[in-house]
């Protein structure tokens, strides 16, 4: 038995509907794009490091290296917030107070002596930092949305979440001061969002 030939309109619609298809699919990403909310961390592809190329492997950021999305990348003041960052858990993690001062406003260094800091930090070693976003604060301020994790004896955990290991998510107010930028005093408000690891 023979096949009949198919008709021109038959040999016409599987070009005309991979074409439909094809446009459906990269309208669906466009869009995806365009409308992701902008505080919403991106794919892991699009996360940009500022910081060293060996931390662009999708692997967890060592302690100390910030990475920024495209987002925070794209600020222009990016470079800077990064390095401020980077030597704060820097400090933090060597239980350098002299370089920790360095990263703070007056009012944050004033709150927070270096015994109360080094009993804070005693055993704390911070890791994985992303920054998700930075916008204009009050002033000439700016409004850093970084997130990272926290490992720490639980003993020293925060009273209000003894866990040995915590991701935090919160915004830093940044100012400028001596002549360059510094992390400002924290609002005294709820905890800045966490979960355990």
């Amino acid at each position: 038995m023979t096949t009949p030939a198919p008709s021109s309109r038959q040999r016409w619609l599987v070009p005309v509907v991979a074409v439909v298809l094809s446009v459906t699919v990269g309208g669906g990403l466009l869009a995806r794009e365009i409308y992701r909310r902008p505080d919403q961390p991106a794919d892991e592809t699009a996360v940009s490091t500022s910081a060293p190329s060996s931390a662009s492997s999708g692997a967890p950021a060592a302690a100390g290296v910030v990475l920024m999305t495209e987002d925070a990348h794209a600020h222009p003041q990016a470079d800077a917030v990064r390095e401020l960052l980077h030597k704060y858990f820097e400090a933090i993690n060597n239980k350098d107070y002299q370089q920790w001062l360095t990263t703070v406003s007056s009012d944050r260094a004033a709150q927070q002596p270096p015994a109360a800091w080094k009993a804070g930090v005693k055993s704390t070693t911070d890791t994985d930092a992303l920054v998700y976003r930075i916008e204009r604060g009050a002033s000439a301020s700016l409004r850093v949305l970084v997130g990272f994790t926290s490992v720490q004896q639980k003993v020293d955990a925060p009273d209000f979440f003894k866990e040995p290991c915590i991701k935090w998510r919160l915004v830093l107010p940044v100012i400028a001061e001596r002549g360059g930028l510094r992390i400002d005093t924290v609002d005294n408000g709820p905890p800045p969002e966490h979960d355990k690891c």
